[in-house]
């Protein structure tokens, strides 16, 4: 079956949204509007390490979100991604199907367009690509674009620089939490945590007002990396109120994802959020999500429990929890 893609529906000149592009009412973005002038945490990485331990920790509690600058991203690297993504898009039409997904049946790596299941039926507007880039025994470079032909050297150099800052982050994090510096990075997999790169691309939208680009949901994953172009759309849930995250060049937005509230035992919060789209401009974001193996165990570590502590959430494998998130199973 073929599937309509959300960017050749965007280039055929449509004036109004077909209705499952709709969100309900209470969903449309002019019904829930964000909040202004609310200012996220943004968090330089140069500060003295006792610093950013307390300013990051501090961050994933109160917002489950955060921008980091002075990461040591080479920016030229970035405008790299951001260019072979962009003319990934550009492709023919049949060339980008060569690559399809199948979400459907379990293959999510390559070209799409729905992900999730939800119980309206309704359609985000959105395309994407999606491929694994760690560690290198799961990568399948048969189904990253062949053009241009420099998107495998950058997204490898990227995936290095990924690396290295999860790492950084995983230290943090279990610093704030009072324990060693490995402890987080033990429970996500060590060496074979799995980064997976998805190229969000929103295309200009006729009615912006009543569409989503991404509905709500919090990350399964147990970070997510995300840099993004100068389009803004990106919205946090915090205090009953959704929050403008307005773009902030070469900084790098971090989520916690679902893995690390459960690993904290709900310290550190998942951050729910959604995308907006645009009427007279493109969006697109690279998200890297950090996760566990799928067979990995991941439930609240014990050092954090006691009697005044108990677990507040269930242990289970990775892919358990990914197969109850995607079907919208109780956890």
């Amino acid at each position: 079956m073929e599937v309509e893609r959300v960017q050749a529906l965007a280039i055929s000149g449509l004036n109004e949204l077909p209705a499952k592009f709709v969100r309900p009412a209470h969903e449309q973005p002019e019904n829930s509007k964000a909040l202004e002038g609310v200012t996220v945490p943004v968090i330089s990485l140069a500060q003295p390490h006792d610093v950013v331990v307390k300013e990051v920790a501090a961050a994933a509690t109160a917002w489950g979100f955060f921008l980091i600058t002075d990461h040591g991203i080479p920016s030229p690297l970035i405008q790299q991604l951001q260019k072979v993504g962009h003319e990934f898009f550009l492709l023919p039409q049949q060339e980008k199907e060569a690559y399809a997904n199948d979400p459907a049946n379990g293959r999510f790596d390559g070209y799409g367009t729905k992900m999730t299941k939800n119980h309206d039926e309704k359609v985000e507007w959105i395309d994407y690509f999606f491929h694994l880039t760690a560690p290198p025994s799961k990568v399948n470079y048969e189904i990253w674009p062949k053009n241009p032909p420099s998107y495998r050297e950058v997204n490898d150099l990227y995936n290095k620089e990924m690396l290295r800052v999860t790492d950084k982050l995983l230290e943090v994090l279990s610093e704030g939490l009072g324990l060693e510096a490995k402890v987080l990075k033990s429970h996500v997999g060590n060496e074979e945590v799995e980064l997976e790169m998805k190229i969000n691309m929103y295309p200009p939208c006729p009615q912006p007002e009543l569409a989503l680009g991404v509905e709500p949901h919090t990350d399964m994953s147990a970070l997510t990396l995300l840099v993004s172009n100068d389009v803004p759309g990106l919205q946090l849930w915090e205090d009953d109120n959704w929050v403008a995250v307005n773009y902030l060049s070469n900084a790098v937005f971090v989520h916690i994802g679902d893995q690390m509230e459960v690993l904290s035992n709900g310290k550190y919060k998942s951050v729910l959020h959604r995308s907006l789209v645009n009427k007279e401009r493109m969006r697109m974001s690279w998200a890297v999500f950090v996760a566990p193996p799928h067979e990995a165990v991941i439930g609240p570590l014990p050092e954090l429990l006691d009697e005044k502590n108990p677990a507040k959430y269930s242990t289970k494998t990775y892919a358990e929890y990914r197969h109850r998130k995607f079907n919208k199973l109780p956890q």
